[in-house]
């Protein structure tokens, strides 16, 4: 995969796409990444891409020349012009099942915005409008990096363990289930004796139903969308009601 990202500030991006995971992808040639520079778009002396709002009010918004001439160079650079996204406050919540399906293209372009946020007329360039949440960051390069990350995880071969990428919260509409590792006694909590039984039927089941109780405790929303059987149902049902008692009670550290 190849991902173009049009931005005023590529130095951020330096450090986050070079380690770890999404460095070792891109050393191992799975995936490029690539930044640009917007401000190489303009064509004054002080190589301006924000003006004042038309109506007034506070704040500076994002000019729609450097946009669409940078828009229309970078995606000329292969065959494919890509899936062009703009990282906005005000659109689709980006989510697991969206990662999945922005991994199966063939590249992408990500479009930080800043200041007040894009003149109206740069996003008639824009495939997706994408948020990573309910709040305001002082702009989209985190919200690049963030959706950058949750996608390129998701191509065959990144993750030394495919089936980590499907065995993970929100892949089935559900938290992950807890998880444990050595030594089995810490501090007096012990690792559940069915983790350490070697009877894996019995480990999946366990897995399952913390999964469905994780979920419901702590995000039962998700639950309209999961596909849960008449019992687990019954299951995350009595979890949200003890859920709702504990929460009468006081706070808890489930």
């Amino acid at each position: 995969m190849i991902v173009d990202i049009v931005t005023i500030f590529p130095q951020m991006f330096e450090g986050p796409m070079s380690v770890s995971i999404i460095g070792l992808a891109r050393e191992r040639g799975l995936l490029e990444v690539r930044t640009h520079d917007l401000r190489d778009w303009t064509h004054d002396r002080h190589r301006t891409t924000d003006d004042t709002p038309y109506g007034g009010g506070p704040g500076m918004v994002m000019k729609p020349e450097p946009l669409f001439e940078a828009l229309d160079a970078v995606q000329r650079l292969e065959d494919d012009p890509g899936f062009v996204v703009f990282l906005t406050p005000s659109g689709r919540p980006f989510d697991q099942r969206l990662a999945r399906d922005l991994s199966s293209k063939e590249r992408l372009v990500l479009v930080p915005g800043r200041y007040e946020g894009f003149d109206e007329r740069a996003l008639s360039l824009a495939d997706l409008e994408l948020s990573i949440g309910d709040y305001v960051l002082t702009g989209g390069e985190l919200p690049a990096m963030v959706v950058t990350d949750a996608v390129a995880r998701l191509l065959p071969g990144v993750l030394g363990d495919d089936e980590s990428s499907t065995e993970e919260s929100f892949s089935e509409g559900l938290l992950e289930y807890p998880q444990y590792t050595r030594p089995a006694r810490f501090r007096d909590m012990d690792v559940p004796e069915v983790l350490r039984s070697g009877d894996h039927a019995r480990i999946a089941a366990w897995r399952r139903e913390q999964a469905v109780r994780r979920t419901a405790r702590r995000r039962p929303e998700l639950l309209a969308s999961a596909s849960l059987t008449a019992e687990e149902r019954n299951v995350a049902d009595d979890e949200i009601s003890r859920a709702a008692s504990d929460a009468q009670e006081g706070p808890t550290n489930d």
